[in-house]
């Protein structure tokens, strides 16, 4: 249980250190001339659209354990709250 405490940190924690990764090698094939840089100064939003492009299906290769992780852990809160609704409702249909 307590892997799963903090999946959704985890993922987002992972989903967010990739982006930097990414972020970092294109930085570095702009700056070493290998991928075009952008026009005037729009730069760093083509880096960093670049690497959100790159780093979206890495993340659904790479991250697969721990998005399914964070979705069981998403499923029991949602079950969770679904059960504490039906034991108000029914106690608001019992008084």
């Amino acid at each position: 249980m307590s892997s799963q405490k903090y999946a959704s940190l985890r993922y987002t924690a992972l989903r967010f250190g990739l982006l930097i990764g990414c972020f970092a090698v294109v930085y570095v094939l702009a700056y070493a001339h290998v991928i075009p840089l952008g026009v005037g100064s729009s730069n760093l939003m083509w880096m960093v659209l670049l690497a959100l492009v790159l780093s979206a299906p890495l993340s659904w290769v790479l991250l697969r354990k721990q998005r399914d992780a964070m979705s069981a852990q998403i499923v029991e809160r949602v079950d969770r709250a679904k059960a504490a609704i039906n034991a108000n409702a029914g106690q608001e249909d019992g008084v």
